[in-house]
């Protein structure tokens, strides 16, 4: 069998960025070690101990999370498609004779980060990058949630009641309490019942970029997450939201805080819209769409189901990840030449 030449691998990489390959773009534009002090701080909890393997790099783990947010793909599908994709090598730097971080090396890494609390941090990090160098928040704000789904659990009516009462079963075995959520929630929406939590968002208008998120389980209504998202940073005191939102209390926090209230709103049964507020429906619904197209765009590449996340805490985790790996991407297509 012929063994490929460095000419043969030039030629691969050359027809790869001819075909627009994505993730060349990324280590252009973005910076990676500006994250790199912050993921140190997990190195500091170690053993000091030089015996056994040298860790990997933390730079190389991150982008191998931000691979992993942007194409949902389990730990032991990252190890194979890094060995087996020309792409994704490139990306993270390797060579053929490097070795490749494990799927419990992806697990360790990423379970470090989330007990440490970090990925929140990150995200805020980025955002403190993006503002000061052409990227401030500005046209003011947007505010939506999404579902994201995990594996429907089966259980018994006295199981559900005891889940929502906060408590675990008692007959429940190690096995079944590793393998069942007890932190997401049932929410029905458009007649259609689902099962895990929700990504709320806030988004600025003129860059579609995530300037803050929350993550709750599904049953937690919209409108009880509206006010620790607003962001004080945006140029434009104008805030969107559908009629989710609508509630007279949220409606009385902008008002007093200073902000232009574009919020939808509903009507009901008994008490239907007037003309005049289903024509104010309609003028704002052109900026809120804005914000459709990011929950689009996360769907589209990640799906809306997570497989393989157990608890609100490592939702939390995955989901920031996500949202992170979003606005890097979103700010190589802005910043690109």
């Amino acid at each position: 069998m012929m063994q490929a030449g460095l000419f043969d691998w030039q030629t691969r990489f050359e027809q790869l960025d001819n075909s627009g390959d994505p993730l060349v773009k990324l280590n252009e534009i973005v910076n990676w070690e500006q994250f790199c002090k912050t993921l140190e701080t997990v190195r500091d909890k170690e053993r000091k101990s030089n015996a056994g393997r040298k860790p990997f790099d933390v730079i190389l783990m991150f982008k191998i999370m931000i691979l992993d947010s942007l194409y949902n793909l389990s730990d032991d599908q990252l190890e194979f498609q890094i060995k087996d994709r020309i792409s994704f090598m490139r990306f993270l730097g390797l060579s053929l004779d490097d070795t490749v971080p494990d799927a419990k090396t992806i697990w360790l890494f990423r379970q470090q980060l989330t007990e440490a609390g970090l990925i929140e941090k990150l995200f805020k990090q980025f955002d403190e990058f993006l503002r000061p160098n052409g990227f401030s928040a500005k046209k003011g704000q947007i505010v939506d949630a999404s579902i994201v789904a995990v594996p429907k659990r089966r259980n018994t009516r006295d199981e559900n009641k005891s889940i929502q009462n906060g408590d675990v079963p008692e007959d429940w075995n190690d096995n079944q309490k590793r393998q069942k959520d007890t932190d997401a929630r049932w929410m029905k929406k458009n007649g259609v019942n689902h099962f895990g939590y929700k990504n709320h968002i806030d988004i600025d208008v003129k860059h579609k970029l995530i300037r803050s998120y929350e993550v709750t389980p599904a049953s937690v209504h919209d409108s009880n997450v509206f006010e620790e998202l607003l962001d004080e940073n945006n140029s434009s005191q104008d805030v969107w939201a559908d009629s989710a939102y609508g509630s007279a209390e949220n409606r009385e926090t902008l008002k007093e805080d200073g902000y232009r209230s574009h919020i939808q709103r509903k009507g009901c049964r008994y008490k239907k819209l007037t003309q005049p507020q289903i024509e104010a429906n309609h003028k704002p619904s052109k900026t809120r769409s804005r914000v459709e197209h990011i929950l689009g765009i996360q769907k589209m590449r990640a799906g809306n189901l997570i497989r393989r996340t157990i608890g609100i805490a490592r939702a939390k985790a995955k989901i920031g990840w996500r949202n992170l790996a979003y606005n890097i991407d979103r700010y190589c297509l802005l910043a690109q030449p």
